[in-house]
């Protein structure tokens, strides 16, 4: 049992939209992320993907309905299963992420900024 820092742990890397993993509970990894610019449309066929702000403004964008949720730091959203979203920042945001530990990062979408499993290391 630790105490983690996530202001430590965000200091240990630079890169954009490139998970980290913190710590993993019942089956979840929490991760944390730099982000900035716009993700791609994916989706988690049978996973839910909650979305922590830290710092900065985190957006989502739900294509099929037309709609966008910003986030603030210290408000979450969870992203119900099968939903397609986007994620995007107009400048440099922190998040955390919360998802079962199989949670593919664009789900079924490959495109340049997916991140197997073994390519998001633990901080």
């Amino acid at each position: 049992m630790n105490k983690i820092s996530l202001d430590e742990k965000f200091r240990l890397f630079d890169e954009q939209w490139s998970p980290r993993i913190v710590g993993e509970a019942n089956g979840q990894y929490l991760k944390i992320a730099k982000v900035q610019g716009e993700f791609v449309n994916h989706s988690h066929a049978d996973e839910d993907e909650t979305f922590l702000c830290i710092s900065g403004r985190f957006g989502l964008r739900f294509p099929e309905i037309g709609t966008e949720v910003i986030l603030e730091p210290g408000e979450l959203f969870i992203v119900p299963a099968g939903v397609v979203h986007c994620p995007f920042a107009d400048e440099e945001a922190q998040i955390m992420i919360f998802e079962p530990k199989a949670t593919a990062h664009t789900g079924k979408v490959e495109a340049e900024v997916t991140k197997a499993i073994d390519e998001q290391p633990w901080v």
